[in-house]
């Protein structure tokens, strides 16, 4: 059923903006969803339908809307958390979905951005490797055997809010017609240094013998 109606808004979005070619990834996403249980899980893949909006928003630099939608973004990652305590219903495979959907959803807002030139596309490919490593890291220590604790580390939120404020800043500076070049640079030095702080975090915890939290979503 949520599948049913994030597909309805999806293709009214996509008819009323003429971005027609995002209506697939809408398709795709809601085909993935009806294989995934839980009302919980279902309000995290609102972040990956919201992923289109976000791209497009980002190329033609339309910052009001695409203000609203991290705004709606935003909210979405603290109900679902919300939703699986009231439903009794939290999961390991939720912990693991939430980094995912961020990822996703960063990482189509932050390319949107470098298409539409906001932003270096370096930067951009900085921010997805942010969020690639910890899935790959995950994916490493299954295949070897070993079974990773999903969990948030410290780490991984201070890294996530460094990117969500000072990409979110320069998206509302220009929103608001300011200059955004000091804070643009900012963002050049603070996030690389996040993202390595993140990899090292990660190459000591593929040497640890016990679980680890590696799908750090923030």
């Amino acid at each position: 059923m949520a599948g049913l109606v994030y597909l309805a808004l999806g293709a009214a979005w996509a008819t009323l903006s003429g971005d027609l070619i995002f209506g697939l990834w809408f398709v795709a996403v809601a085909a993935a969803g009806a294989f995934i249980p839980g009302e919980a899980n279902q309000v995290t893949l609102a972040r990956a339908y919201l992923a289109a909006p976000a791209l497009a928003y980002a190329i033609h630099q339309q910052f009001g809307a695409l203000a609203v939608t991290i705004a709606v973004a935003s909210v979405t990652d603290l109900l679902d958390g919300t939703v699986a305590r009231r439903f009794g219903t939290p999961s390991q495979f939720g912990g693991g979905l939430d980094p995912v959907v961020d990822g996703v959803f960063t990482g189509a807002l932050v390319l949107g951005l470098a298409f539409g030139g906001t932003i270096p596309l370096w930067l951009a490919l900085v921010i997805i490797a942010r969020y690639l490593l910890p899935a790959l890291a995950g994916g490493l220590l299954l295949a070897t055997g070993r079974r990773p604790e999903l969990r948030h580390t410290l780490m991984g939120q201070v890294s996530t809010v460094l990117i969500l404020v000072l990409v979110g800043g320069v998206c509302l500076f220009r929103a608001l017609n300011q200059e955004a070049s000091g804070l643009l640079q900012a963002a050049e030095v603070v996030i690389p240094l996040a993202t390595v702080a993140t990899y090292a975090h990660l190459g000591l915890a593929l040497r640890r013998e016990r679980p680890v939290g590696v799908a750090e979503g923030g």
